[in-house]
């Protein structure tokens, strides 16, 4: 239990991190003239990710879940995810942010993991949704929150392309790339 609370905290530290990162970035975009697409279903995409941390440790702490044997197969699956999302954050810079903030008329980032597919982010935290709680046998979170993320990408991603087939170049430097899996 005592080291499900230390990465549980590292975890929330991580996501209000992000939050602050996404918050500057907003503000200098906003700054240029940027536009958001996809608010109406921001609000339920941030209560689906703080729901997944409160029902999480719920089903570690109240029920309780145990980790299984296997537990090093999702550890080394979220180390990855890490890695993938430095590696999306740094590369789009300024333009990342976990709202559909948009610079009308700008170049879409084709570098890094977006060299390769068109939503390297979401693959991460779809991944993270299922990985974390399958860490400490969380079986009931797991499949839970992966549902919950289907449908919700489902909205999040027609919002975000047709934002950035409307406003940017995006068609043209990421219209063959899969949306998940890497491509050439």
């Amino acid at each position: 239990m005592k080291w499900f609370l230390i990465f549980w905290c590292f975890l929330v530290v991580q996501r209000l991190l992000e939050v602050r990162i996404a918050k500057k970035n907003e503000k200098i975009l906003r700054s240029k003239g940027a536009v958001e697409a996809g608010r109406d279903h921001y609000k339920w995409m941030v209560f689906m990710h703080t729901s997944f941390f409160v029902i999480l440790f719920a089903e570690v702490m109240v029920l309780p879940a145990k980790p299984p044997e296997w537990w090093l197969l999702p550890l080394t699956l979220f180390v990855g995810a890490q890695i993938v999302r430095l590696w999306a954050i740094t590369s789009l810079g300024v333009y990342w942010n976990t709202k559909i903030i948009l610079l009308p008329g700008a170049n879409v980032i084709a570098r890094g993991p977006y060299r390769y597919m068109r939503h390297p982010n979401y693959a991460v935290v779809s991944l993270e949704l299922l990985v974390i709680p399958l860490l400490f046998g969380a079986y009931f979170t797991a499949v839970l929150f992966t549902i919950l993320n289907i449908f919700m990408l489902r909205v999040r991603i027609r919002a975000e392309e047709k934002a950035l087939m409307e406003l940017t170049n995006y068609e043209n430097s990421h219209g063959s790339k899969h949306r998940f899996f890497p491509s050439q």
